[in-house]
């Protein structure tokens, strides 16, 4: 029998296009960083070769092809001569822009909010962020069904001339999408009840929460690898980490909190997935201390940190919130840098300089933490005598946990225990 030969499909021959608008680069960014991050993007897209890209500069977009038709022949002279498949566009293209550009450049066009969709959909891993994927790309599609249907025009119903009009293709294929997302908010809602109850139950455990958000590959899992010690794939890729991950983990202090690991943010985060991810990202709303990470080697930290604030303001997260920025990759810095920058987090309340990677400024860190929740859980105590049975041994072992146990007396009937806590650790010990 002859060997059988296996050839592995050729990667697609992608070319990453940043449209700048009138020269300014966006809101924040320069252009030339804005294309570095969108080829990153495309290097985290599997099944993608980058073979060029280029900033292509708009004083006046088209409505119909984005681009000036002298830009259109510059950038199809560039695609043709690197035998480009793909073209990602960093920017919102409307369905018919994209229509009329892959008629002109006869390449597959894809936008940033489609390639942040594909990531994600190549990404997620749990049950939750595959349907949040899956609801995402539908609502995404929902809006770009005139590329596919173009072609036809709209049909009459019933017999001869006295039907009135009849259903479209676009109609039929929008109804089928409607009844999917349907589907998929139904099953969703069942995901998000199991981890409201997850969320219940962590809630009777009496320790704080520590939420870790920043933008995407500041090295927000290499940091919670280090803290916990566990093994969440951390890569120097965007968007490495999707699904949240809690670990629960007991500070040099001898406090216990649970770390929780968020997906990363970017800028023009696409609003499909703001919506989708709000229940991922409730974790952060449930904190008591968020730890900003923030990747201050890079040239538009600032950018970065500006746009992780306004998402974090759009998801609701209250502003009297404890939060520590966490200056990480310190170790790509040079020496001269490191040190300044350590004299600047020690001038400055709320900032610790880091380097998850080696693991300098940790120790710092956790003692920063574990002061910060002091002050953060810091509430108006009140005393209080509780009666419990020798049998419920869970809830006295909660009370000891919880560190509010002034003094027991065992009597005939059971324990007298004497706690000082708080409104909060009292409504949390009423629901056990």
């Amino acid at each position: 029998m002859a060997e059988a030969h296996i050839t592995e499909r050729a990667p697609t021959r992608a070319f990453v296009i940043h449209p700048d608008i009138d020269g300014s680069g966006g809101n924040r960014r320069t252009p030339e960083n804005a294309l570095e991050e969108a080829v990153a993007l495309a290097e985290a897209l599997p099944g993608t070769r980058i073979i060029g890209s280029q900033v292509v500069r708009l004083r006046n977009p088209s409505p119909g092809q984005l681009f000036s038709a002298g830009k259109l022949k510059e950038v199809a002279t560039a695609l043709k001569a690197a035998e480009a498949e793909l073209v990602l566009v960093d920017g919102p293209v409307s369905p018919v822009q994209q229509r009329n550009l892959e008629k002109a450049w006869d390449v597959k066009i894809l936008d940033r909010t489609g390639l942040i969709l594909e990531i994600f959909a190549d990404r997620a891993r749990t049950r939750e962020g595959v349907l949040q994927v899956e609801l995402a790309a539908l609502s995404y599609q929902r809006t770009r069904l005139v590329r596919a249907w173009t072609h036809l025009e709209r049909q009459r119903g019933g017999l001869g001339f006295v039907g009135g009009p009849g259903e479209t293709q676009i109609e039929a294929d929008r109804r089928a999408i409607d009844e999917q997302m349907t589907r998929l908010r139904r099953q969703l809602d069942r995901v998000v009840k199991t981890r409201t109850l997850h969320r219940a139950s962590r809630a009777k455990v009496p320790y704080p929460i520590v939420a870790l958000v920043g933008y995407t590959n500041a090295g927000k899992s290499t940091l919670f690898n280090r803290l916990t010690g566990a093994e969440v794939m951390a890569k120097d890729m965007l968007f490495a980490t999707l699904d949240p991950t809690m670990r629960a983990i007991r500070l040099p202090g001898g406090r216990q909190i649970i770390l929780s690991d968020t997906v990363g943010f970017i800028s023009e985060l696409p609003t499909e997935l703001v919506a989708a991810f709000r229940a991922t990202l409730e974790e952060v709303l449930e904190a008591d201390l968020i730890l900003h990470v923030r990747d201050i080697s890079h040239p538009e930290t600032e950018e970065q940190a500006a746009d992780v604030a306004e998402i974090l303001d759009s998801l609701g997260v209250a502003e009297d919130v404890a939060l520590i920025e966490v200056w990480n990759k310190i170790d790509a810095l040079t020496p001269a840098t490191q040190q300044a920058l350590r004299r600047a987090d020690q001038r400055t309340e709320g900032v610790q300089a880091v380097s998850a990677l080696t693991g300098d400024g940790l120790d710092e860190l956790s003692q920063a933490i574990d002061e910060a929740l002091e002050t953060a859980l810091e509430q108006p105590r009140s005393q209080e005598r509780l009666s419990l049975d020798f049998s419920d041994g869970r809830r006295r072992a909660w009370l000891h946990e919880a560190g509010v146990v002034e003094r027991e007396e065992a009597t005939d009937d059971g324990l007298t225990v004497h706690v000082n806590w708080t409104e909060r650790q009292r409504d949390s010990f009423r629901s056990l």
